[in-house]
């Protein structure tokens, strides 16, 4: 029966037993009629008021239980849903609702320990950060990484103890690409809200094994290309080779000797040209290093390709003048074949490093571009040899240096270079 039913004929038996109580007592005496009706009246609403009372002290104590385990994150506590109709149909909601998060929760666990279990075995090293920059999760590649135990550190804890191209790389706001003795590395971050608090995922992937492999295709593309060059100047060279003896047989056709001549030089010139590229990688000389400011550097190469300069010119490096010569003109002749008539050269002291950027505003690299900008022969341009950037980058690293490419802020390309 419900307890709002229950309640309505509690009060009707109490008015008729009122109403009974009232003509009887009038029948022996008008005041006791009165005494005795209020007493009943007052006895009938005592005893709903306790019997109200006491199903909702039931109740509360039935689900204060309940919510208490939900809390606890306890799912598993049902409730016999007996008794008073409303109080049975909470407790029937209530069991209901807990089946429901609790479903609910065994998919989230499982996709957790799934999505844990990705991260843990995935190459990539995983760091998330909270607003304190402390380390909340990382998974075993950024431990293996970082060395050893990340989480509950603060990242500045651990920048210290890091190999000083990933201790730049993780101080730093940008993707960008680094090295570490052998090993290239690109270095993902971004900033995204949980919880209403901004918090820092940094991932890093080894490129090393990648680039090898992409390393191999450029090889046989090179050679490719090499055989493709040679053949399209022998072939030539032989059809004119075979002309000249016969001029050479026939006197009417004698005075174009010459001509047959000059064109098997240019033949040869071009072909020694474009064997002379390719081979000036391989054969990279020593550089010999004297006391340079960077300020004659930057001028010579200004006289080719305008650009603006930033920051100390006058600092001086122990270079070889000429081999840096050919670094900047690659890497500003690039920034101007990229679109950008906004080229800047900063030259900035860092410790005891010079640390000299290249900044453009053209079209910037995608990702992907840039995973495989250094490799030799890597080219996006159709009639790029694909050696300026991974002859630069040798260049810098005979001095003892290393190059950096990333994204310039409001677009475009910055290459960073630090020379001891």
């Amino acid at each position: 029966m419900r307890l709002s039913t229950r309640i309505i004929l509690a009060i009707a038996y109490a008015a008729l037993t009122s109403a009974a109580a009232m003509y009887v007592a009038m029948r022996l005496n008008r005041d006791a009629a009165w005494i005795i009706a209020t007493a009943v009246i007052l006895g009938t609403i005592a005893w709903c008021a306790h019997m109200i009372v006491s199903r909702v002290m039931e109740l509360h104590a039935v689900l204060g239980n309940a919510l208490a385990a939900f809390r606890d994150g306890d799912f598993s506590l049902r409730l016999t849903a007996h008794g008073d109709r409303e109080i049975a149909d909470l407790k029937t909601l209530y069991n209901e609702l807990a089946d429901k998060v609790r479903t609910g929760r065994q998919d989230i666990h499982q996709k957790e320990i799934l999505l844990d279990t990705i991260l843990q075995r995935t190459p990539v090293a995983v760091m998330l950060l909270n607003p304190a920059q402390r380390v909340i999760f990382s998974n075993a590649a950024a431990r293996e990484l970082l060395g050893g135990r990340l989480d509950g550190r603060l990242l500045d804890e651990l920048l210290p103890n890091l190999a000083a191209p990933l201790r730049e790389a993780l101080a730093g706001q940008d993707d960008t690409i680094f090295r570490v003795d052998v090993e290239t590395f690109h270095l993902t971050q971004r900033v995204f809200r949980l919880n209403t608090q901004e918090h820092h995922l940094v991932l890093i992937e080894r490129l090393t094994p990648e680039l090898r492999r992409q390393e191999v295709e450029v090889w046989k593309r090179a050679i490719r290309i090499i055989n493709h060059e040679i053949n399209n100047t022998v072939a030539p060279i032989s059809s004119l080779f075979h002309s000249a003896r016969l001029a050479q047989e026939r006197p009417q056709h004698q005075h174009r000797l010459g001509e047959i001549y000059g064109l098997i030089e240019e033949r040869l010139v071009h072909l020694r040209a474009f064997l002379e590229g390719y081979a000036q990688f391989a054969r990279l000389p020593q550089p010999k290093k004297e006391r340079t400011e960077w300020s004659a550097i930057l001028d010579d190469v200004r006289t080719l390709y305008p650009f603006a300069t930033e920051g100390t010119p006058a600092l001086t490096s122990n270079i070889d003048r000429g081999q840096f010569q050919q670094v900047l003109i690659n890497l500003v002749k690039n920034a101007r074949e990229a679109g950008s008539e906004d080229v800047t050269v900063s030259v900035q002291q860092a410790g005891s490093d010079c640390v000299v950027q290249v900044m453009d505003r053209g079209r910037g690299m995608s990702e992907e571009v840039m995973r495989q900008a250094l490799v030799p022969f890597f080219t996006t341009k159709p009639d790029g040899s694909g050696l300026g950037l991974a002859l630069s980058n040798e260049i810098v690293e005979a001095h003892g240096g290393r190059m950096r490419l990333g994204p310039r802020e409001g677009g475009g390309t910055v290459v960073t270079l630090w020379i001891p």
